[in-house]
């Protein structure tokens, strides 16, 4: 799509968002930003969510959200994306352990499915959040593969990480074209390293919760988020390709911003983007 819209996970903001979300989403429109995908509310309501939204004059156009909440508590947790607005719902994060090739696989693509089916019957579109390990393969084909070919694209869609894609040792522009007419949402996110494909860069997390931080790993490979634009992305590539696809929105992402201040790299990445004519 050309007129691309543009949105920011508040995740790359959640220090500020801890403070004060309504100053914080006030910021965010500020700097440009008419859409937010949230991660966490911070404990506020579905009503008091919406409420800040309005006076700021936001949209929530989607929310990374484990699936399992929709197992314990589909009624609920549907309704909560109802109210705040939004009309996709992304997995964040499903471990290498559910994958295929994998014991969890299975009942996995089975949970999804019938989440899927659930929240498209109720007007959301659920949508998977890569990393870089989905591009390890099975039987020579990619994890990131085998998920939709065995869910169904009828039931979750891409949220395509191009950050993670390009780590991984892919090219973003050709899996962006390879799904483009099932992508809905692109994940913009750029960063710094001395080798792609080096592993895990990030803190894994298992089905009990455990994280297993890379630290070594990481210093390493010499491994940072940056803002969009400072990195090694090329992001008129990237955006060249994201309009060939179906895609209505592009949502900044920044992980991590170490000394920096979380909102000015956030200003800083829409201000890039609106040098580019987005």
């Amino acid at each position: 799509m050309e007129n691309l819209k543009v949105g920011l996970q508040l995740y790359s903001v959640r220090d500020k968002m801890e403070q004060d979300m309504e100053a914080t989403l006030k910021a965010v429109k500020e700097m440009g930003y008419d859409y937010v995908e949230f991660a966490g509310y911070f404990g506020k309501s579905a009503e008091e969510v919406k409420a800040l939204l309005d006076k700021t004059g936001l949209k929530c156009i989607s929310v990374h959200q484990t699936y399992d909440v929709f197992l314990d508590a589909p009624e609920e947790n549907v309704e909560y994306l109802k109210t705040i607005g939004a009309k996709y719902c992304a997995i964040p994060w499903m471990g290498p352990e559910n994958h295929k090739g994998n014991p969890g696989f299975d009942k996995a693509v089975e949970d999804i499915r019938n989440i899927g089916k659930l929240l498209k019957e109720n007007g959301i579109t659920m949508l998977y959040h890569n990393h870089d390990f989905e591009f390890g393969k099975y039987e020579n084909k990619y994890l990131f593969d085998w998920l939709y070919d065995t869910v169904g694209l009828n039931f979750l869609k891409p949220e395509i990480d191009t950050c993670w894609v390009k780590y991984a040792g892919e090219d973003p522009c050709r899996y962006l074209e390879k799904y483009a007419e099932d992508i809905d949402i692109v994940h913009l996110k750029d960063f710094v390293c001395k080798k792609f494909a080096d592993g895990p860069v990030y803190a894994l997390i298992d089905n009990s919760g455990k994280e297993n931080d890379p630290k070594k790993s990481r210093e390493d490979n010499g491994f940072k988020f940056r803002s969009i634009g400072s990195g090694l992305q090329n992001f008129e590539e990237i955006l060249a390709s994201v309009r060939k696809t179906n895609a209505e929105y592009v949502i900044v992402e920044q992980d991590q911003w170490y000394d920096d201040d979380s909102l000015e790299l956030a200003r800083k990445s829409r201000e890039y983007l609106k040098s580019l004519g987005v």
